[in-house]
């Protein structure tokens, strides 16, 4: 009896250790599983998931070239500078067929780059544009049910919902737009809402429309009437949820849920192209033209904070077109000719300055530690996100690129003159 009851402890003793153990290794597959969750996310619009070109993904590629380290490599039909975005296994991207005049939404499978499905959204005359624009210049944007697509039909402005395989949803047009560059207004999700900066050279706004049905929400006017093409951010600062954008001859925030103005920047020039970015509660934008700015600011303000809240101001290196990136303490910023500089974000002392190649207008993308600069010729160079210069690497595809990177699922995603390609492993 005593040998049977100290064999019946043993084994209940052996059994609950099994089930400790069982627990402890349920909870590291938790852990592990969680981490790659929170390690892959969709490229859902322009710059990425947070519209800062930032990404929380590791593992990607640093070193390729036209022929090496390549997935695939997909010919596109017509010409467009919009960046693809990645919605699980599917890209998204626009193009224009200029001889049909057809302004195009396109689907192409992730993992090997087949086109599954294209849809002419609209046939209309091609706008007079600026040289470096194109006619399919606005990057979709989606919540993983719809895709939304703007395009121009003159003279309105017009903007798609799709589902995921290419039905419309409905179609609506905020307005009327003009504009001797063309246009290039891409736009944003957040919460319910699509929203599109429509600054022109005409009555302008900001609007917001309930992204199911396509009804307008709210609508921010823009007082100065100057072209601009800034894609607005969207940040919780100082208690609030900011719409932040630069253009149309100043700086300003809005409520993001019901547009009111928060506070406004004048200046400091006329026209404005790159995104804003944020790192430790400080906003920050390159600008411009006619004249080129460095600008960063305290977004904690009401009303009219042009003498008050701005921390630093500097002119070297500002960059019109590319938008630039932040990083722990630091902004990185290339200009249009290609000179690249890292900024403290505080501060605003100078940390380093190096030429990326002849010219850029794509902005730049990061992922582990690292930043991706894309220059006009095709070549991507790679460098630390240090106050430090520390390159890793350039690498080229040889052919003329345009368009914004896009990172996911461990790969790089860039959209040159006549393909689509996707860099890294299969």
């Amino acid at each position: 009896m005593i040998s049977l009851f100290f064999l019946a402890g043993s084994l209940a003793t052996r059994f609950s250790e099994m089930c400790t153990n069982l627990q402890h290794l349920a909870v590291v597959v938790g852990l592990l599983l969680a981490t790659s969750l929170a390690s892959a996310e969709d490229w859902t619009q322009f710059r990425g998931p947070r519209g800062d070109g930032t990404s929380v993904e590791t593992q990607i590629p640093t070193t390729w070239s036209a022929t090496e380290n390549i997935a695939w490599k997909s010919e596109l039909p017509g010409i467009g500078h919009s960046s693809p975005i990645v919605i699980g296994d599917r890209i998204y991207l626009t193009t224009c067929i200029n001889e049909t005049q057809e302004r195009v939404a396109m689907c192409f499978d992730r993992k090997t780059g087949k086109t599954l499905w294209q849809r002419t959204l609209l046939i209309a005359p091609l706008e007079q544009k600026h040289p470096l624009n194109s006619y399919a210049s606005a990057t979709p944007a989606s919540d993983g049910k719809r895709v939304y697509f703007a395009f121009f039909e003159v003279p309105k402005i017009e903007l798609f919902c799709l589902d995921l395989d290419g039905k419309q949803i409905w179609r609506i047009s905020p307005g009327e737009f003009h504009s001797i560059h063309g246009f290039c207004s891409s736009p944003v999700l957040y919460k319910d809402k699509v929203i599109l900066n429509c600054d022109q050279d005409a009555p302008a706004s900001v609007v917001a429309f309930d992204k199911l049905t396509g009804k307008e929400i709210w609508r921010a006017d823009r007082p100065n009437r100057t072209r601009s093409y800034c894609t607005p951010i969207i940040r919780t600062l100082a208690g609030r949820e900011q719409l932040l954008l630069t253009g149309s001859k100043s700086v300003a925030s809005y409520d993001a849920n019901t547009g009111e103005n928060i506070w406004t920047i004048d200046g400091p020039t006329e026209q404005f192209v790159a995104s804003m970015v944020e790192t430790k509660g400080i906003v920050f934008l390159t600008a411009g033209f006619p004249t080129y700015h460095l600008l960063a600011i305290n977004p904690d303000g009401h009303g009219n904070v042009t003498k008050t809240k701005a921390l630093w101001h500097d002119h070297r290196g500002a960059g019109y077109v590319p938008s630039p990136i932040a990083a722990g303490d630091d902004f990185f910023v290339v200009s249009d000719d290609g000179i690249g500089t890292c900024w403290r974000a505080e501060t605003g002392k100078m940390m380093w300055k190096h030429r990326l190649g002849p010219h850029h207008s794509t902005s730049a993308v990061g992922a582990d530690g690292n930043l991706y600069f894309l220059g006009d010729n095709g070549e991507m160079f790679v460098f630390k996100a240090s106050e430090k210069w520390e390159p890793i690497a350039t690498n080229a595809l040889e052919e003329e690129c345009h368009a914004s990177p896009a990172i996911a699922d461990g790969q790089i995603f860039i959209r040159s003159i006549h393909h689509l390609w996707c860099i890294g492993k299969p």
